[in-house]
């Protein structure tokens, strides 16, 4: 195994210690789902969140859909798979009639999470983005100087973990902040692709730039509903009279 993919694995590692301590240090709000229901949501951003990360790899391959050594081999993606899980518990909730909020407990989490991460891809150079002469550029061993987009989004991920930390001490946006900061990465993603080398797929835009397109158009849908029944049920009922 290369150094690189040493480091990677172990970065990989670090995302997830820094993701359950994040969790255990910024609990979510109540009302809570009960243990089974976060247990069931935790499988369903597995499930979905992997197989949606290894979506993209299957479709470029050529090999077909149901090829299972493509599923296996290496290769994945952040983007599709954060759009995964979060639909996937959606729709979980959805079908199971699960009405506690969880998004919120997981928007730090996730944001340490990923900037923890990102530094793995790094360490291993890939997901590098195109020749730059920038003076901070960097050669990961083909001979090319790069942007390094892999510490431009560790860099994202961790400003908006400081972000919603300063939101959730201040109670703001409560039940929208983890909307808010994947519609925030959705916008970055979709800017960072242009300095990225990736084939376009409708016109000028890259596949990544049509999914979070597409998943920002959803949160923001979701945020106005959900916006609209949180003042219906915050609303002060009727004053009974005196008999």
């Amino acid at each position: 195994m290369t150094p690189g993919r040493l480091g990677y694995l172990a970065f990989m590692l670090l995302a997830v210690a820094a993701f359950f301590l994040a969790r255990r240090l910024f609990p979510a709000p109540r009302p809570r789902p009960t243990r089974l229901e976060s247990l069931t949501l935790g499988l369903a951003a597995f499930v979905g969140g992997t197989l949606a990360a290894k979506l993209p790899f299957v479709w470029d391959s050529g090999s077909g859909f149901w090829d299972w050594a493509t599923w296996a081999a290496d290769g994945k993606t952040i983007t599709t798979g954060l759009v995964g899980a979060y639909l996937s518990v959606e729709l979980t909730k959805l079908f199971l009639g699960i009405r506690a909020k969880t998004g919120d407990g997981l928007a730090i989490p996730v944001a340490v999470a990923l900037a923890v991460g990102r530094l793995g891809c790094f360490v291993n150079g890939c997901c590098a983005g195109c020749p730059t002469s920038l003076p901070w550029c960097v050669d990961f061993g083909d001979g090319v100087c790069r942007h390094p987009t892999q510490i431009y989004e560790s860099l994202f991920h961790a400003v908006w973990a400081v972000i919603l930390v300063r939101l959730t001490q201040r109670d703001l946006l409560r039940y929208q902040r983890l909307k808010l900061y994947l519609i925030a990465y959705c916008v970055y993603r979709f800017l960072i692709e242009f300095i990225r080398i990736e084939p376009k797929w409708l016109g000028e835009l890259t596949y990544y730039q049509v999914v979070v397109a597409g998943f920002a158009a959803f949160l923001v849908v979701q945020w106005v509903i959900d916006a609209r029944r949180l003042r219906r049920e915050t609303v002060d009922p009727p004053v009974v009279g005196v008999r």
